[in-house]
């Protein structure tokens, strides 16, 4: 920056640098402008003294400055020449470098949730460093799709999720695991979503392994899922593949539960969906041979449909459901002041433990049993007990098991050791016997050698 005195006296340069400013560095010029008056402001209290009145106005028209100290007015020359315009300078060259800070915080706050393009410039201890338009951005390995890594000049698409200010830099961060980088992958890649057409309604991922993608169309002629998946699948192919092979569910939205649940939980064939709506839960009875479908590999098929729905998903059997509900009526009827009428109620409305009768409102148990406030708080905490009694016989049960698997994990190596050491005796015997054979062998070898020469 040239110094100050030199463009100060002259408007018209002022203003050009101001209007350069604003261009190169997307910063407002008002901005600049204020940034220019506060710096002289500065500079000029520490020629007269920081207890001094003194203003400093820019024209914004003509870039006249006019100034004025205890009120009077000081003549362009004075404010420029005998005040440090190196101090002035230095506050400029601080404010400019805030403003443009703010400037390009304020652009990429805009695009948090949004799709960028970058180029990894590093990638060290499992971090890369992506550069974009204006800045560099950081792709941290939390934020990385699971099994997946980055090289140097490697095109790179994600979303940003944060943006933060750190001194006088802008830091960024970037994510390719949260759900929004497949709905903007969706938005690219499907002409009928970016046009509206098609909406995505809801979606779940677990990043690298599996993402389900509720989708509707707002026109009837328009089959929603058909157009995802596109023709031979080639819509997509190519957003599978820049999820680096993730799995993509794609689901036919319904505002009623009962038609949207069994499309969540796709492959598996859904026999019957029962809602029980005072807990936000959802039973769903699969045949036995569909029972390990609907669940998925760890729980994944339920978890990812529960999430899509927003309901807690419990997978079961006709006969599993029979006999939780037959063990939880026998259970609600050891409860003082549950008879079998109301136990028989709970387990309609979805309450097959003393864990869901333990967080019953108490209204609506009120007005479920007709029964008076004291007896349904009485209720509600005999439930609470048997709960936890249930809880700590659960843990007692995992730790008895624990302990018996580690007891046969002992008693497996030390007969696997036995075996060894009997086979080792086992050979060695052999291998002796073997050796006490062999003398014999070769002795009765040349004796009848020896007859086969007499002869």
């Amino acid at each position: 920056m040239r110094a100050l005195g030199e463009w100060m006296m002259n408007t018209q340069e002022l203003l050009r640098i101001i209007d350069a400013i604003h261009r190169e560095k997307n910063i407002d010029k008002e901005v600049v402008f204020q940034a220019i008056e506060s710096a002289l402001v500065s500079a000029a209290k520490k020629h007269y003294g920081e207890e001094e009145q003194i203003t400093v106005n820019i024209n914004r028209q003509d870039g006249a400055i006019t100034a004025t100290h205890n009120g009077v007015h000081l003549d362009q020359e004075e404010t420029v020449g005998r005040i440090g315009a190196q101090t002035a300078k230095q506050v400029i060259i601080q404010k400019v470098r805030e403003a443009e800070r703010d400037a390009l915080y304020n652009e990429y706050d805009r695009e948090i949730g949004q799709l960028v393009t970058g180029i990894v410039q590093r990638y060290e201890n499992g971090t890369a460093t992506v550069t974009l338009p204006n800045c560099e951005a950081i792709l941290p390995r939390s934020e990385q799709i699971p099994g997946e890594s980055h090289h140097p000049n490697e095109r790179v698409r994600a979303t940003v999720c944060e943006v933060r200010k750190a001194g006088s830099r802008v830091k960024v961060i970037l994510s390719r695991t949260r759900a929004a980088l497949v709905g903007r992958l969706f938005e690219q890649e499907i002409p009928e979503i970016a046009d509206g057409v098609i909406e995505v309604k809801s979606m779940a991922r677990e990043p690298g392994y599996r993402t389900k993608v509720a989708v509707s169309s707002s026109d009837q002629r328009v089959d929603c899922v058909g157009a995802c998946v596109g023709v031979r699948g080639n819509r997509i192919k190519n957003i599978v593949d820049e999820l680096a092979g993730e799995r993509i569910d794609i689901v036919r939205w319904s505002d009623d539960m009962v038609a949207l649940i069994p499309n969540a939980l796709q492959p598996a064939e859904v026999e019957e969906v029962i809602l029980c709506s005072m807990l936000g839960r959802a039973i769903v009875l699969v045949r036995e041979d569909q029972l390990s479908l609907a669940i998925g590999r760890r729980g994944q098929n339920v978890r990812l449909a529960s999430k899509l729905c927003g309901w807690d998903i419990e997978i079961m059997t006709r006969e599993e459901l029979d006999e939780q509900i037959e063990r939880a009526v026998g259970g609600y009827c050891t409860i003082e002041g549950v008879d079998e009428s109301l136990a028989e109620k709970l387990v309609g409305e979805g309450f097959l433990s003393f864990d869901d009768l333990s967080i019953i409102e108490p209204d609506a148990l009120m007005e479920m049993s007709g029964l008076s406030e004291e007896q349904v708080m009485a209720i509600t905490t005999q439930a609470e007990e048997r709960a936890q009694e249930a809880e700590v016989a659960a843990a007692e049960e995992r730790r008895r098991q624990r302990e018996q698997a580690r007891i046969d994990a002992v008693t497996a190596e030390i007969e696997a050791k036995e075996a060894a050491e009997k086979a080792a005796a086992e050979g060695e015997g052999n291998a002796e016997a073997s050796a006490e054979a062999a003398p014999a062998a070769e002795a009765g070898a040349t004796d009848e050698a020896g007859a086969e020469t007499q002869s």
